[in-house]
């Protein structure tokens, strides 16, 4: 066990853990002000923002303290160091280092997007001078929308960190970003001709301590003190990343990573970070339809609720429960999937359970990349996008398995319809970008009885009976399992639009359950049911949730 002292507050550090002193300092709960220095990246001490007294105390209690002030980057956190942030000597350098990275940069701050969050204001405020000293012109260089398809810099406010350099290098491999010129002639940019537009390229505005590196998709669209943020998980492949979802105004605005690491770590993909924008999209449904000969009509959610009872049950008179099938989206939680199936049971139960079409790439795109594109090893890999797009494929297999006693494939689905082994078929699709192909399609022309829920109306209109507005995955109150069985719960960041009641109510409603849906009391009572799912027996899953199963 190694013990600093860290303004005079003695640390305990386990042995076995290598930490430098920022990192031993935020154990203390001391801020130490950084630029360049990311705990996902190698340390490269040039922003010399850090500094600090750093001294020894030897066996006979004496304390001795080097002369000159250290980066704490690069410092490692060692059994008998005294760390003093707070000095005046640590205190004039760090207002000396703040001085000259804001010699040329521009006083922007009120249309910056990177303002309300930037280290650059905090720590000027904290640790800087009121006004700067500088007589001459300030250095104005151009903005350059040329880095990337989704990323511009401004090139005034870079304080050549050079976080987004070793980003590239280090997480994506991709290398795009450089440092040309030299001296405070020194900028960055890419290698002629090879923008910034690798799949992680966003990452590189997130880990942007200054509003240098923004973001296309946000820019000028809102101040981030308005901005509400909500934990949630990403639905777009099966890492199921920990996100927040930043909304104003029951509008979301954009997604950020969310560190956990067990599941992303510190990053995620462009692929979701831009994925959602169907949860504002004006073109969804937003009531229950129903076919009749005259043409579609709105349905009242009452109304709805009693068509359904009604249907299933003179189907099951009838004998033909055999012959109804019940799609599940891998996108739906496992909360959705728990009471549609246990209704469906209860009114069908010889009902079949398909699991839903599964959008999937084929081969998990692991990172960083080498020379040659080439992938790394699984077990060296520091992020991976999984080729297998459904968020809760694992956890659907799991309650479909327990309610069976046999599981379907869409694919197998198709065939039975075919052979007229199903005729009412109930689908609850909550994947965004899936729509069934035209085969698929006049396939299900030959059904007797179609209802489908969905986010949008897309080509279901000529062929549905019923339609239902399905909700989005930031409307959602839930827990997914993604690839490794890892179990998050969510709760919604924004209300659904205005008409649209979300899955869980309905099912909730058409099981004549008393009260309202609660969500941690619905994951207590699968837990009860379901041996694998024993460890959701719990009100909160945590900050980076629950293995469930190891990987398969």
């Amino acid at each position: 066990m190694a013990i600093l002292t860290i303004n005079g507050r003695d640390i305990e550090i386990s042995d076995h853990e290598v930490l430098n002193l920022i990192q031993a300092a935020q154990r203390a709960g001391v801020e130490i002000p950084h630029y360049c220095w990311h705990p996902a990246l190698s340390v490269v001490a040039s922003c010399r923002m850090c500094l600090v007294e750093v001294g020894e105390k030897k066996p006979d209690g004496s304390v001795v303290m080097q002369p000159r002030v250290v980066p704490a980057c690069q410092t490692p956190a060692k059994h008998g160091t005294v760390v003093v942030t707070n000095s005046p000597k640590a205190r004039a350098a760090q207002a000396a280092t703040l001085e000259y990275l804001l010699l040329n940069h521009p006083l922007d701050c009120p249309v910056c997007d990177q303002a309300g969050e930037c280290l650059l204001q905090d720590f000027s405020y904290k640790y800087g001078h009121a006004r700067s000293r500088l007589r001459d012109e300030k250095l104005i260089r151009p903005d350059k929308y040329h880095i990337g398809e989704q990323i511009v810099l401004f090139t005034d406010r870079c304080i050549m960190c050079t976080r987004c350099v070793r980003f590239t290098r280090e997480i994506s491999g991709t290398a795009e970003l450089q440092v040309i010129h030299r001296g405070d002639h020194a900028e960055i940019d890419i290698f002629p001709g090879k923008p910034c537009n690798n799949k992680l390229a966003g990452n590189v505005v997130d880990i942007c301590p200054v509003g240098a590196l923004c973001s296309k998709d946000f820019l000028y669209r809102q101040r981030v003190w308005f901005l509400k943020s909500h934990k949630s998980v990403c639905p777009h492949c099966a890492t199921g990343c920990s996100i927040w979802i930043d909304q104003n105004k029951n509008i979301v605005y954009r997604l950020r990573p969310r560190y956990n690491p067990q599941a992303n770590g510190h990053f995620m993909c462009d692929e979701g970070r831009f994925g959602y924008h169907h949860v504002n999209s004006k073109e969804r449904l937003l009531q229950p339809l129903a076919r009749r000969p005259e043409g579609w009509m709105s349905l009242a959610w009452s109304e709805l609720i009693q068509d359904i009872r009604d249907q299933l049950q003179k189907i099951t008179q009838a004998q033909e429960d055999h012959r109804v099938a019940l799609v599940l989206s891998p996108w739906l939680t496992l909360e959705e999937v728990w009471l549609a199936c246990r209704f469906v049971r209860q009114v069908c139960p010889r009902a079949k359970l398909v699991r839903g079409p599964v959008r999937d790439a084929g081969n998990d795109d692991l990172y960083p990349k080498g020379p040659h594109g080439e992938p790394p090893p699984p077990d060296k890999a520091k992020f991976i996008i999984r080729g297998e797009k459904a968020p809760n494929r694992r956890g659907l297999d799991i309650l479909l398995v327990y309610f069976g006693p046999s599981i379907f494939s869409w694919a197998q689905l198709l065939e039975l319809i075919s052979q007229h082994a199903v005729g009412h078929l109930y689908c609850l699709n909550a994947d965004p970008l899936w729509e069934p192909s035209p085969s698929e399609l006049e396939l299900l022309r030959s059904l007797k009885t179609l209802v489908v829920w969905d986010v949008f109306p897309r080509n279901w209109q000529d062929l549905a009976h019923w339609l239902i507005p399905a909700t989005t995955f930031a409307e959602k109150n839930g827990t997914y399992i993604n690839a490794n069985g890892l179990a998050q719960n969510f709760r919604p960041a924004v209300i659904p639009p205005e008409g649209i009641w979300p899955e869980t109510r309905l099912f909730w409603e058409l099981l004549g359950q008393p009260g309202l849906y609660h969500a941690p009391t619905v994951r207590r009572e699968i837990a009860a049911s379901v041996s694998a799912l024993r460890p959701l027996d719990t009100d909160d899953l945590g900050e980076y949730g629950t293995i469930i199963q190891p990987a398969a």
